[in-house]
């Protein structure tokens, strides 16, 4: 490996300056391509994506702030469009925050194609980009102070894949592990994909391929729907409804979380007078005892997870569900 890969040692000036975006554009990521950053946050990030995206302006880097929302949503659509926004003349970046900076990389994580990491530290950034290739940063709006990001942020951009890191103790790495390296993105890009019998690559979901070939069992309370319990106590399942179908107000003992599949619903949460659209891809976290309604306007399938053993007690009967839907749509 030659010394022009080198990035800064864990104790050195990771330090980035206009000058040197423009004396070489192409800098970022170690990357032959120019960059661009979208960002994002939820409230707790704001402030920080906020400040990261003032200093990526000072630094002449394009960014699309896509602004705030909960952390899943904006996890995802980061994730998204990294994925798909990459060409040959501009290599998209992305830079999420939450509280943490864990929820929103677990949501980026989910599009084909992306590597996002939660850095605390340089190190930690110096170390994804050299050993992961990652191509999202996500950093905690409450454990990281802005300066700290900044120079997160810097050694990000500045590192390259393959590169002298503290995991190799900053020095180069073996010629094996770089055979390794060399061979790890083009066999993580091939992991969720999957070829039908006409070669056609498309991305599977890890969930669904856990109910292929399993057995439901109708919702005999709820006539549409169907569920297959995957694990017990704490409790998963797949369940669907046809379209049409309505959930009467019902609670539970535990909160849950789900994630649309595919389909389209929508929640009243009557607990707390709010209600939520829901499509491909979208989270709901319901707490214990919040007592909601649902209506299935496609033919939808979710995962759904809580912490005890399933149960339901029904607040209403199906009919005054019914008509209760029909005064709302």
């Amino acid at each position: 490996m030659s010394s022009s890969s080198t990035a800064p040692a864990a104790n050195g000036d990771s330090s980035l300056t206009a000058a040197d975006c423009e004396s070489n554009p192409a800098t970022a990521a170690g990357d032959t391509h120019r960059i661009k950053f979208v960002a994002g946050a939820d409230s707790f990030g704001c402030a920080l994506k906020d400040a990261l995206i003032s200093h990526l302006a000072s630094l002449g880097i394009p960014v699309e702030d896509i602004g705030v929302g909960p952390y899943y949503t904006i996890g995802d659509q980061i994730g998204r469009l990294v994925s798909e926004k990459s060409d040959s003349d501009t290599r998209t970046l992305g830079l999420v925050a939450c509280g943490t900076g864990v929820g929103v990389q677990i949501f980026a994580n989910k599009s084909p194609g992306v590597y996002a990491a939660t850095c605390g530290t340089v190190d930690e950034a110096v170390n994804t980009r050299s050993i992961n290739d990652a191509n999202v940063l996500a950093v905690s709006g409450m454990y990281t102070s802005p300066d700290k990001a900044v120079e997160i942020l810097d050694a990000f951009i500045k590192t390259p894949f393959k590169s002298l890191c503290p995991a190799s103790g900053n020095k180069d790495w073996s010629p094996e592990l770089v055979i390794f390296l060399d061979g790890s993105v083009p066999e993580m890009d091939k992991i969720g994909r999957r070829e039908d019998d006409g070669g056609k690559i498309s991305w599977s979901c890890v969930i669904c391929d856990l109910v292929e070939g399993r057995e439901f069992e109708p919702v005999k309370i709820m006539p549409g729907g169907e569920m297959r319990i995957l694990r017990e106590s704490p409790t998963s399942a797949i369940v669907r409804f046809k379209a049409g179908s309505v959930e009467p107000a019902h609670h539970h003992t535990f909160g849950h979380d789900l994630i649309v599949l595919k389909g389209n619903k929508k929640v009243w949460n009557l607990t707390k007078r709010k209600e939520f659209g829901l499509g491909d891809g979208d989270f709901l976290f319901t707490p214990a005892g919040d007592v909601h309604r649902v209506k299935y306007f496609e033919d939808t399938e979710f995962f759904i997870r809580w912490d005890g053993k399933w149960d339901i007690f029904l607040d209403e009967d199906l009919e005054t569900a019914r008509a209760e839907v029909e005064k709302v749509l």
